[in-house]
C-alpha cells in the first residue's frame, strides 16, 4: 500500500534530481547538397528548425523536432532518422541534449510552402557546407558538420559531446 508519505518522499526525491535540458531540430538539404538555417530575432546568428522539447508534457524528441518544424516553418513532416546526440554544457544553464533528425531533400515546392514564424524568425536561407561555419558556430556547427557525415557515409547515428564524437 503507497502512503502519502511515501508519494511525497518520492515527489521530494524526483525534485531534488540534476535538470538537463532537450532539444530537438530537423537537418533539412535543397537537391544542390545546401542546408536550411533559420534566424531568431530573440539571440544573435543563425541555427537549424527547432527547438526545445516539451519533456514536461510528454513529448518525445522527435515529436518535438516535428512540432518546431511545424510551427516555425510551416513544414509538418515525420522526422527521418536520428543522425546526432549532443550532449553540450552552457553559462547560465543546465546541460543540453540536443537531437538532430534528417529533415530529407526540400524540393522547389516545399522550399516556396515555408511560412516562418514572426513571433520568433526574420528570415531563412540556404547555405552551402563550405559555408556553414560562417553561419553556425561551437556545438552547433559541428553538430551539423558531423550530421552531414553521417548521412554522406550511411553511418549510424553519432554520439557527441560539446559537438566532438565520442564513439
Amino acid at each position: 500500500m503507497t502512503t502519502t508519505r511515501d508519494v511525497q518522499d518520492y515527489a521530494t526525491y524526483i525534485a531534488s534530481l540534476p535538470r538537463v535540458l532537450a532539444g530537438a531540430a530537423v537537418l533539412f538539404r535543397d537537391g544542390e547538397g545546401r542546408v536550411l538555417l533559420v534566424e531568431p530575432n530573440y539571440r544573435e546568428g543563425w541555427t537549424l528548425p527547432g527547438g526545445t522539447i516539451e519533456s514536461d508534457e510528454g513529448e518525445s524528441p522527435r515529436q518535438g523536432a516535428r512540432r518546431e518544424t511545424a510551427e516555425e516553418i510551416g513544414l509538418d513532416r515525420e522526422p527521418g532518422r536520428l543522425l546526432v546526440v549532443d550532449w553540450t554544457r552552457g553559462a547560465g544553464r543546465p546541460p543540453l541534449v540536443a537531437y538532430l533528425y534528417d529533415g530529407g531533400v526540400l524540393g522547389a515546392d516545399d522550399l516556396a510552402a515555408i511560412r516562418l514564424q514572426e513571433e520568433e524568425l526574420l528570415s531563412w536561407r540556404l547555405v552551402p557546407r563550405a559555408e556553414l561555419a560562417e553561419h553556425l558556430s561551437g556545438p552547433l556547427g559541428r553538430r551539423v558538420s558531423v550530421a552531414l557525415d553521417v548521412l554522406a557515409d550511411g553511418s549510424g547515428t553519432a554520439e557527441l559531446e560539446e559537438g566532438h564524437r565520442v564513439n
